[in-house]
């Protein structure tokens, strides 16, 4: 407020001159009227220019609008990465609402929860999901309206929907006339994690959050202008950690990729020139062990970001001695993805390749937006010692943190207790500042990149007639990073073998939470009787 003693203060208030609400809507007008004919989207055989993809996320924002979509809304997407679900990213909240991209890989229990929890109004799907679309929602009181993207490189799936994705476009004008959100604090997206229970939390982010975080990923990854971006990374994952808005600040080209496998990827690289892309450490291992011959002619410099379970050392140097360079990150859903990276100091070329790796295993120091990080006392949030031995846990705060939880003000308070998030992570703080995590807190399975609950899947186990006790705890994975492994006490004289749990999981759960080691017998306690799952960790270690 002005002051009297304050000069500053008087005759400089805010104004439409002077101050706009940050939003990364605006990369995309921006985009367009710079580099109207630049590649904007590739898939397979379309090519999109700036302009022409900036005119079909106004159709689309006027469409929704048309159809009564508007401020507060939430429009659900189930796509893999393909221009339509590039498309979404803009023109859902350019139309006032919130985005909410799906888990392609849950099952139509989970789905329907979301959906409903969402009170979705709107649900775009690919033809590839819509089975377990359909399922979902037979499973909610009220429809929402369905479009079906018909994807012409796709061969399979049905279509459910109302109508498709181009027809709904055509009901747009590509001079709609959009405006960026009056409150910046306005929710541009909702994406929803597993946490420690089997309901999933939806994580709100907000227009600030994702602006700057799209321009903390172009800077500490040194994207520079024109990047050839490969969608390895789900843009169901944190927004694609907000690089569908990254690519539009940067003008670069969005290549897409329906499956993610070696060849697709390898192809894509040398075809389109790939100059960056996401992965967790199991597209990045899978990247390493494809045969020879598949990794053939790329000549030119490379840009690998990678996050998730983390990656182990030998996996990081041998995508280097391929010659692409790997820039490793930390974050969670609550943080817009990546918020913390490992940031490169040239004085380390000179160590030897082990030791580089072993410094790029790091989680890292805070990226350029990020406000605060500290590892401290959970209990006390007294600041650990930076010796690279005591234990913390990791904590973050400002911009790049989320909103809240949709409709859960209880654990969206205790998730900002004293000031700061609590990530649940645990790590040790070095002296140069970097952090390295060291277990977790929580018993969040992360296997490819995704989190998994324990709890949920024991939930399943329990529901087995011959399982009188379970346990899950993550196992250590070469492929995955991390799996499932449940321990289990059956019932009596029961016969059961560990193919007939997986057999049952599978039918009851997505595939990719599915145990993929199962120990029988009895389980550790403590005197009242709570099973103590260090013990069972102790056991997968070693």
């Amino acid at each position: 407020m002005p002051t009297a003693d304050n000069p500053y203060s008087f005759g400089l208030e805010k104004n439409v001159a002077n101050f706009a609400a940050l939003s990364p809507l605006g990369f995309i007008e921006r985009a367009a009227s710079v580099f109207p004919d630049y590649p904007a989207v590739v898939h397979q055989q379309t090519r999109r220019s700036w302009s022409d993809t900036y005119r079909r996320c106004r159709r689309l924002a006027g469409a929704l609008q048309g159809r009564g979509i508007g401020q507060g809304d939430t429009v659900a997407v189930m796509s893999p990465n393909i221009p339509e679900m590039f498309e979404v990213h803009f023109g859902v909240p350019m139309a006032g609402a919130v985005l909410n991209a799906l888990n392609i890989r849950l099952d139509a229990e989970a789905l329907a929860f979301i959906l409903q929890h969402a009170e979705a109004k709107v649900v775009i799907v690919d033809r590839e999901f819509s089975d377990v679309i359909a399922r979902a929602l037979n499973m909610l009181e009220t429809r929402p309206l369905v479009i079906d993207i018909d994807d012409p490189y796709f061969e399979g799936g049905r279509l459910i929907g109302e109508c498709d994705y181009e027809a709904l476009l055509a009901e747009g004008s590509e001079d709609f006339v959009w405006q960026l959100p009056a409150d910046e604090w306005d929710a541009i997206s909702l994406n929803y994690t597993s946490g420690t229970t089997g309901n999933p939390k939806g994580v709100v982010y907000h227009h600030r959050g994702a602006y700057l975080n799209a321009m903390s990923n172009i800077v500490s990854w040194n994207m520079g202008s024109h990047p050839v971006y490969l969608w390895t990374l789900p843009m169901f994952h944190c927004n694609g950690w907000c690089f569908p808005w990254s690519v539009a600040a940067a003008a670069g080209v969005n290549v897409c990729l329906r499956h993610v496998r070696d060849d697709a990827i390898y192809s894509a690289i040398r075809d389109e020139k790939v100059s960056h892309f996401c992965g967790a450490p199991i597209v990045l291992n899978m990247l390493n062990n494809a045969p020879d011959e598949m990794k053939a002619g790329i000549e030119h410099a490379v840009s690998v970001m990678t996050a998730g379970a983390a990656p182990p050392a030998a996996v990081i140097r041998n995508m280097e001695a391929m010659g692409f360079t790997v820039t490793h990150v930390y974050g969670l859903t609550e943080t817009y993805g990546p918020s913390v990276v490992c940031e490169w100091h040239q004085a380390w070329n000179a160590l030897g390749q082990d030791e580089i790796a072993r410094l790029k295993a790091r989680q890292g120091v805070r990226a350029p937006m990020l406000d605060g990080l500290m590892v401290a006392n959970p209990d006390t949030l007294e600041p650990v010692p930076q010796d690279g031995k005591t234990m913390g846990e990791i904590f973050m705060r400002g911009n790049l943190v989320m909103k809240g939880y949709l409709k859960n003000p209880s654990t969206t308070s205790a998730s900002f207790a004293g000031g700061w998030f609590h990530s649940g992570d645990l790590a040790v703080w070095h002296p140069d500042g970097y952090i390295e995590i060291k277990d977790r807190s929580k018993d969040i399975i992360i296997s490819g990149g995704e989190n998994i609950s324990s709890i949920e899947v024991e939930d399943v186990l329990y529901r087995h007639p011959q399982v009188m006790e379970a346990a899950v705890v993550a196992k250590a994975d070469e492929k995955w990073g991390e799996v499932p492994c449940a321990f289990i006490t059956l019932k009596g004289d029961a016969d059961v073998t560990e193919a007939d749990i997986v057999s049952f999981c599978r039918d009851n759960m997505a595939h990719f939470k599915v145990p993929k080691c199962v120990i029988f017998g009895p389980l550790p306690k403590t005197s009242t009787g709570k099973i103590q799952k260090f013990v069972l960790r102790e056991k997968v270690s070693l």
